[in-house]
């Protein structure tokens, strides 16, 4: 069986789980609704019916995780591929960002600002130059939040529309968070680790870096997205200003999964001076660059 035939089979025994499952609710639903009594023997067959292709996805699910240990992918990898097998890896990726969306909220408040920031790095802070318009949605959905509260009568539809606004707030709120607990770092050994926010997560080593500057710019393209020259905006505000050219491209996953290459990064700073002095200063090769 190959990858991607193993893939489809896993996706339809989910949905046929789910689908099983909720069918049966409905159908309880609607007997109790309808005022029909539904005798055990009845409700015990319904949930053995609704229990067999729970069985089958979890055994589906084993012999899958199995196979691919034993193709040589390690514990957290196969169920990385599982995972993506089932809802795919835009929607996995997707999942997984509004999960660390979450936990940066609460690296906030706890005060554990510096993810992924060792002894000895240098923390780049950027959160500044986005900070205006996400406190900004932050605040149009609390407003939205209280007045639909007070306008809408039908409580059923306030109550959605009260889930749907602390969630835009948590989500707006996290995209902030997240792009300040997780700045840029320069590393001990002079390497670069570029990140927006949740989304994105950018490795760049030593070597490969042969220039650094301050160069303000405006960001045109999508953020994280190739252009014709090979080069990549991580911006702030819809703006730059520290530009990066390297020896040779590297390889970097962009927020939906697919895989691209560039030379050039262009991202933003707070202190762009500051910031480009100190990577200068741990990168051999540029500590002659005037």
């Amino acid at each position: 069986m190959t990858d991607r035939t193993a893939s489809r089979t896993l996706r339809k025994a989910v949905w046929w789980s789910i689908g099983a499952r909720v069918a049966g609710v409905l159908l309880l639903a609607l007997c109790a609704t309808a005022g029909v009594h539904v005798g055990s023997t009845v409700r015990l067959a319904l949930e053995l019916a609704m229990t067999v292709p729970l069985i089958f996805l979890v055994a589906r699910m084993a012999t899958t995780y199995l196979r691919y240990r034993r193709g040589g992918l390690a514990r957290g990898a196969a169920l990385y591929t599982i995972a993506a097998d089932v809802v795919s890896v835009p929607g996995l990726r997707l999942m997984i960002h509004e999960f660390r969306l979450y936990t940066s909220i609460l690296r906030l408040l706890t005060g554990r600002w510096r993810h992924g920031v060792r002894e000895g790095d240098i923390a780049v802070r950027y959160a500044s130059g986005g900070a205006g318009l996400l406190l900004i949605l932050v605040g149009v959905c609390v407003i939205e939040t209280v007045v639909l509260a007070l306008l809408i009568p039908w409580p059923l539809v306030r109550y959605i529309t009260l889930a749907l606004d602390v969630w835009g707030v948590l989500f707006f709120f996290g995209l902030f968070a997240s792009s300040v607990v997780r700045p840029h770092v320069i590393g001990a050994d002079g390497s670069l680790r570029l990140r927006s926010g949740a989304l994105l997560d950018i490795r760049i080593p030593a070597q490969d870096i042969a220039a650094v500057r301050v160069e303000r710019r405006i960001a045109r393209g999508k953020k994280g997205a190739v252009d014709d020259d090979g080069c990549v905006d991580l911006s702030q505000g819809g703006q730059t200003t520290v530009s990066v050219e390297l020896t040779r491209p590297v390889t970097f996953t962009r927020p939906l999964g697919k895989r691209a290459r560039a030379r050039v990064f262009r991202f933003y700073a707070a202190d762009a001076a500051t910031s480009v002095a100190a990577l200068r200063a741990r990168v051999p090769a540029l500590q002659n660059v005037p």
